[in-house]
């Protein structure tokens, strides 16, 4: 491992010519100076400097021009990363929530095209049920969330109506009277849709399988698990549509929402903003309100 302090000196003494004028511009002793040269010739084996009998001029042999020639690259860059490192840190943190049941797959390319275009941004995004997101919005802890709501509840910037199917495996469909739901956890807005269209029909149920992923959920209704609730750009084609001659009423549309802090937003948030709208765009939603 070259030392640093030991470049330095010998760049010193080359520019110099001389152990006397390096050791005064580095204010050491002249002994000082010569015996950092030595070490540096004993680690790399050659022989740097040539000096004359009365030690007053030196000049640097061929593999000393070498060697000085590195010595300056990394002296470079070494002041550069001291320069970079010391400097005030510019980058700011916008924070992303995200449904845990919304297909990411379909964000990852726009908010890796958004983190090109923002260097001086570092986006950080996390998952969780749309009302814990909304929790986070309200503390602080969030700038900006695209939630699943009740349609019209609250400011947004911008809103899509969900439509809502029944599915369930097809040609899989349970027939026992008790109707086995796949759901999503406490909370979910789906949940309560389904729960509630049913304790409404009167007609008994029972969670046959829940899960916090979107292919958790349809991956369990597939197999023929049992049945759910889904928007309708999230039915596979693995999945039935299942309608009022099944047995299942048509459920009321929900809404996804992308709900920042009640403030102007800067350039960057304008621009993620236009990525999740892209990204619920390509999904088959219709266009915001």
């Amino acid at each position: 491992m070259l030392d640093l302090e030991l470049l330095r000196t010998l760049v010193c003494v080359v520019d110099e010519g001389s152990f006397t004028r390096a050791a005064g511009r580095v204010h050491r002793t002249q002994s000082t100076v010569s015996q950092q040269v030595r070490k540096l010739e004993q680690s790399v084996g050659k022989t740097l400097l040539l000096r004359d009998r009365a030690g007053g001029n030196v000049s640097a042999t061929e593999d000393g021009e070498l060697m000085v020639a590195y010595a300056r690259r990394l002296l470079a860059i070494a002041g550069e990363a001291e320069h970079v490192l010391s400097a005030p840190r510019k980058t700011r943190v916008l924070r992303l929530g995200i449904p845990e049941d919304f297909d990411v797959s379909r964000l990852t390319a726009l908010l890796a095209r958004f983190a090109t275009r923002h260097a001086d941004v570092r986006l950080e995004t996390c998952s969780g049920m749309s009302m814990d997101l909304r929790r986070g919005l309200a503390s602080g802890e969030l700038d900006l969330a695209l939630v699943k709501r009740e349609p019209g509840d609250g400011p947004c910037l911008a809103a899509w109506p969900e439509k809502l199917v029944w599915v369930g495996a097809a040609r899989r469909i349970p027939t026992c009277a008790s109707v086995p739901l796949v759901l999503f956890p406490q909370g979910c807005i789906y949940r309560k849709r389904v729960i509630y269209a049913l304790e409404s029909a009167g007609r008994p149920w029972h969670i046959a399988y829940h899960s916090h992923s979107l292919s958790g959920v349809q991956a369990a209704v597939a197999a023929g698990l049992g049945i759910s609730l889904l928007p309708a750009f999230a039915r596979l084609d693995t999945h039935e549509v299942l309608d009022e001659e099944a047995g299942f009423a048509p459920v009321p549309p929900t809404e996804l929402a992308i709900v920042g802090n009640p403030r102007t937003l800067n350039a960057a948030e304008q621009h993620l903003v236009s990525a999740l709208k892209q990204a619920v765009g390509h999904a088959g939603v219709p266009e915001p309100a």
